[in-house]
């Protein structure tokens, strides 16, 4: 399948990686799910993104913030597959790459999302467990879930 992560500061993004980037986060949170929201909310710049690429199409990404930006610790978020490359398990190789790459570079620690609700059982599988009650993020349901280390 020839897949490959990166992991990179936003200060490392090429122009054609920052644009794929924010393209597919566009295509499947504002088209896709017809949600009108404010994507760019000035976290990017201080997080670290994960990509995964099929040869070199751009075909999975997350989104780490760290401590004290987004919640009091760190967390995942911006967690997209591309529709086309979905049913292949990607999304489980990525947050398993993701909670890799947080514990190594940063410590083995508690980990926060804000998981769109019908997702909860995919984030179950990494250990993440909700907190509290549903409730709407920019019109679709979420649930805040945590994973202890």
């Amino acid at each position: 399948m020839d897949l490959h992560f990166s992991f990179k500061t936003f200060a490392e993004f090429t122009p054609h990686e920052l644009y794929a980037y924010l393209q597919l986060r566009s295509e499947v949170f504002v088209v896709e799910q017809n949600c009108v929201y404010q994507d760019l909310d000035d976290k990017d710049q201080q997080s670290f993104h994960v990509m995964l690429h099929q040869a070199d199409q751009l075909v999975a990404c997350a989104r780490i913030v760290p401590a004290a930006i987004a919640y009091p610790e760190i967390s995942i978020g911006r967690v997209i597959v591309a529709e086309a490359n979905r049913k292949q398990q990607l999304g489980h190789e990525l947050m398993r790459y993701s909670i890799d790459q947080i514990n190594m570079r940063f410590g083995v620690q508690k980990i926060v999302l804000s998981a769109q609700a019908h997702l909860q059982n995919f984030y179950k599988k990494h250990n993440f467990a909700p907190q509290g009650e549903i409730y709407l993020e920019d019109g679709i349901p979420h649930i805040h879930m945590e994973r202890m280390q």
